[in-house]
Parts: C-alpha cells; structure tokens; sequence
C-alpha cells in the first residue's frame, strides 16, 4: 500500500510559481495533514490540531505574504509528524517519536522501508519543487533572496517566551541583520535574534540546503503562534513582513 493515496493531495503546492519579487517564500510546516495510510498516527483529532503536528498560523501569514510581494511560494503538503522537511534526513527529530510531551505513536519502530517511504513520497518531493523554482530564477539572472515562514508557541516546556518574533540565520547574515534592525525600529515588538530557535545542521534543513549552498541570501522568521492564530493577525504581519522585507532588500 502507497503510503499517499491516488486521491489524496500532492506532498506540496506552489503558489505564485512566476512571482515577480526577489523573494522565494517557504513554509515547511504548513499542514496538519496525515495520509490516511497512516491511520492519523494514533493521534487524536485534538492532539493535531495543536502545535505539535504543525506551525500554526503560519501557512496563513505566508500565503497573504505572497500575495502582497508577489513572491513565489512553496507550502508542505503533510504534517511535520509525518516527516519534517526542515530536518535532515536520519536526525531523530525527522520522524519524530515524541514531540514536546506527545508520544508519537505511530512513529515507533518504524522500518527503513517505511522511512524510506516517507523521505521519497513527501520530503524529496517537497525540495525537488523549492529547487526548481530557485534553479530557474538563478539560471534567469534573477536577484533571488529566500524567505522561510514558521510559528512557534507562547509557552515551551512550561517556560513562557516573550519574543513576538525571532529570526533564524547562521552564515550568511545580510537579510537577516537588516530585517531585525527594521523589526527593532518598533519599540513594542520583542524581536529575537536567533531565538527562540537557531539553525543548526541537527535542527534545519531548508536554508542550509537551499540558502547557503546556493550562495543566496535568506532569513528564517518566526512568529509567535498566539499573535497568527487568526486572520486578523495573519494579515497584520503579513503586511508588516512585506513592507519591511521590502525595505530589508534595498539595504543589500
């Protein structure tokens, strides 16, 4: 048995594919979705709602962002349970078995067919689409900087976080020092540098693999869940993030 249904949706979508702005916008965690083959991973329809299966909000604010830069934008199609495409293949983390306090159930004892499965039906796929789009700008001439939206929690292990967004970078700085000096201009934002998460080779994929090997500018943002939870929120850091990317692009 495939472990994607002929009727179920592909492990990606592309909006904007011919996008005219410089920015190519990602958002690994953009579903709850589990293949029905999956039997919902033991988990209950509570349990996926929740954080654990995947960014809340953030497919929101990165679709709203497309529109407004007219960026092209790649979504995941599948919960990050399934496989996260933001970690390397064979981490722990990849196939979560527990995630914060949720024992995955359907993640233990899993063969290497069965993970095998998962990276060639849904990860592969998912990157095989972020490098097409970025190939063909490069080979185009086109300026081309990279832009992953992800959310995160007001509360981790018990321990509140005052951050209203962070920016994730390693390497390569340039984006992400003139977007956080941009962000800082607003005295009522709490702005992490690097936190509340950091790109390490363990925990990310997407921007080393994409970003930094490419040469490429690119930030990674994060925003907390409770402020996109809803449209009104998606919207207001969807626009927020469009003016101030914008302007973060003219200092490069």
């Amino acid at each position: 048995m495939p472990l994607l249904a002929a009727d179920e949706p592909a492990a990606f979508s592309v909006v904007r594919p011919d996008g005219l702005s410089p920015f190519v916008l990602t958002c690994d965690h953009a579903s709850r979705r589990i293949p029905a083959s999956l039997a919902m991973l033991g988990l209950s329809q509570e349990a996926l709602s929740t954080h654990v299966a995947w960014d809340i909000g953030a497919a929101g604010v990165a679709n709203r962002l497309s529109a407004l830069l007219d960026a092209p934008l790649v979504l995941q199609g599948y919960s990050r349970l399934v496989i996260d495409c933001n970690r390397p293949p064979g981490v722990p983390s990849s196939i979560p078995a527990l995630s914060e306090k949720t024992t995955i159930a359907g993640n233990l004892n899993l063969t290497p067919l069965a993970i095998a499965e998962r990276q060639h039906e849904i990860f592969e796929p998912y990157h095989a689409a972020i490098g097409s789009i970025l190939g063909a700008r490069l080979r185009g001439a086109k300026p081309t900087l990279i832009v992953a939206v992800h959310s995160f929690t007001p509360v981790y292990h018990d321990v509140a976080r005052p951050w209203h967004t962070g920016l994730m970078y390693r390497h390569d700085s340039r984006l992400a020092m003139a977007l956080l000096r941009l962000l800082r201009e607003d005295s009522a934002l709490c702005v992490g540098d690097n936190e509340p998460y950091a790109i390490t080779d363990t925990t990310d994929y997407t921007l080393p693999f994409h970003g930094e090997k490419r040469g490429l500018a690119h930030v990674g943002i994060e925003i907390r869940q409770d402020l996109v939870g809803h449209d009104v929120g998606q919207q207001e850091w969807a626009e927020r993030l469009a003016r101030l990317l914008t302007r973060a692009a003219e200092l490069l």
